[in-house]
């Protein structure tokens, strides 16, 4: 019989089993987005994801953690916990030993330790062909003490979400779990250890309200359902049908709930790639990077003959290296992490983790675009509460895993709209201030461009501020300064000469601690020289504070601002 034989076209031109013909079992596979009808073989060797329209096929735990791990070295962890029917739910002991026999899984979730380019971590995967992964007090003990030795053992957690949510048919208990799984997760998270959530299709109900969320990193695969109640109850709660998109990754991220989207061929690289910054246990760069060549105290190396406000207009150009320009020559192997957990991402701050010469930091800019497209994208580098709330959450991780803070400040000022002000701009800022008084790691802020206001403070309570030769930073604009104090904008250069806002201007008076000089035109195109200075400044910088305790850097954090 030839293969064709085997199909028929309907009037939607996708292909469908011809029903009439034997279709060896095995052989092929329907995606149920296109419902295309695709060869196994194929499936399997394109990730579980349909070669014709790349909808993703669901996993079991066992393929994915074969899709993630090294070779042959997953170790099960706590197989064969007794199951219980709390509810004497009718006919459950006998559906679940069905449901047993027919995958060869012990319950919903598997359990156990694996390596990722020979990081050793504690692994949990859910498996939607036992009662849809739902959390029943087994699954919940497995996960429970999974995290539990983890703990004890000082390895990082990761976690592969797919559920149903609670399991209905043992009720109450069903609920417990989510508190008992994530009061394991708050004691990992004490104990300085890196937790990893992964979400994927489908996420909802009580294990999104748990675990699922608890991450410090939380990634998804692309368009999985996540969200607590199911689009239906919704739906028939508000009586109205939901817009596209509604509850898919893309969602989540836009509303700043996760850190990332990962394409499933990617997954094994990104999760390695954040455990090697995380397992990295350098404190100290070698001397070879921390060479002397930048500028001095004296400030010998800096044009004092450009005026206030032709450096204002200078920190403004729009061919001025911005805040990616920065991360992409100095931090090659950067990851972005997104969303401040509440509300939404802003594309006016970047964040995320990287090495330095071999050291582990957090990096974290205010950014402005390059173009059009990218300013509005950016905000034209005006950050909204979510921004601000993001870096601290990024600072806090920094905290947590004693990583030193690199900040980028470069902004006009925080966004000043309705919607800021309605979302708490203000106690955004405040909160960020009285934070970032007392982190326990070293931070450092460099002023690339604008330093506006407390847009710019909210990022710069560091241990030390250093400013490029033409940047600015100050009480607010010249435009402001003069509107407010003289009713004229028009008088924004006198403002300027006023202000004492320009790097000579600030390192004279201690506010900052550092100056860059920069090349004529500065561009970038001919970003070398900075980049040399700010390398050699950054790696000294590191090294020196990375022989005090935390509580030493704060202490000296209070007393720098306590001068002023």
């Amino acid at each position: 019989m030839k293969l064709q034989t085997l199909f028929k076209k309907n009037n939607k031109k996708y292909i469908n089993i011809n029903k009439n013909k034997d279709v060896p079992d095995g052989i092929l596979r329907k995606c149920k987005k296109c419902n295309s009808v695709v060869f196994a073989k194929d499936v399997a060797e394109n990730n579980y994801i349909c070669p014709k329209c790349g909808g993703y096929f669901r996993v079991h735990a066992k393929r994915r953690i074969e899709m993630i791990a090294d070779k042959d070295s997953f170790i099960p962890w706590f197989q064969g916990i007794e199951e219980e029917n709390p509810l004497n739910y009718p006919n459950y002991e006998k559906r679940l030993k069905s449901i047993k026999e027919k995958t060869g899984l012990d319950e919903a979730v598997t359990t156990g330790e694996i390596t990722i380019t020979g990081i050793r971590v504690a692994v949990g995967v859910c498996d939607g062909r036992f009662l849809m992964a739902s959390m029943g007090k087994v699954v919940g003990e497995k996960i429970t003490r999974m995290v539990e030795r983890a703990t004890q053992e000082k390895l990082p957690v990761i976690i592969f979400a797919c559920s149903g949510g609670a399991r209905m048919q043992e009720g109450i208990v069903s609920l417990m779990q989510m508190a008992k799984t994530s009061a394991a997760l708050k004691k990992h998270h004490q104990s300085g250890n890196l937790y990893i959530s992964v979400l994927t299709d489908p996420t909802t109900g009580g294990v999104t309200a748990s675990f699922a969320m608890l991450g410090d990193i939380i990634l998804a695969e692309p368009k999985a359902l996540i969200g607590f109640a199911g689009p239906r109850v919704i739906e028939q709660t508000i009586g109205e049908k939901l817009p596209k998109g509604f509850q898919r990754s893309e969602f989540l991220e836009k509303h700043g709930f996760i850190d990332g989207i990962v394409k499933r061929e990617n997954m094994r690289d990104t999760l390695s790639k954040i455990l090697i910054i995380h397992n990295n246990t350098n404190k100290e760069i070698p001397s070879k990077y921390c060479k002397i060549v930048g500028i001095k105290e004296n400030n010998q190396f800096l044009n004092e003959d450009i005026k206030p406000w032709d450096r204002v207009k200078i920190s403004r150009k729009k061919t001025r290296p911005v805040g990616t320009d920065y991360i992409e020559r100095l931090f090659p192997d950067f990851i972005e992490m997104h969303g401040d957990r509440n509300y939404g991402d802003d594309g006016a701050i970047i964040g995320g983790i990287a090495t330095f010469h071999n050291v582990s930091v957090t990096v974290i800019a205010q950014a402005k675009g390059n173009d059009t497209k990218s300013n509005i994208k950016r905000n034209f580098g005006m950050p909204s509460p979510e921004g601000y709330r993001k870096a601290l959450r990024l600072m806090k991780q920094a905290e947590k895993f004693n990583r030193p803070i690199i900040c980028f400040v470069d902004t006009p000022g925080a966004f000043c709209g309705i919607e800021a002000e309605e979302r708490g701009q203000g106690s955004a800022i405040a909160n960020n201030l009285f934070e970032m008084s007392d982190i326990k790691v070293p931070i450092v802020s460099i002023v690339i461009g604008e330093g506006g206001s407390g847009g710019a403070l909210a990022m710069a309570v560091a241990d030390e501020v250093w400013m490029l030769e033409n940047s600015i930073y100050s009480i607010l604009s010249p435009e402001g300064y003069a509107s407010i104090l003289w009713k004229d904008g028009k008088l924004a250069a006198k403002a300027a000469n006023m202000m004492k806002m320009t790097s000579y201007d600030l390192l004279n008076m201690k506010i900052i601690q550092r100056v860059f000089k920069e090349p004529e035109n500065y561009s970038r195109e001919n970003m070398d020289e900075v980049i040399l200075q700010l390398n050699q400044e950054l790696a000294m910088f590191i090294n020196e504070k990375s022989r005090l305790s935390g509580k030493e850097i704060a202490e000296n954090r209070y007393n720098r601002f306590r001068k002023m």
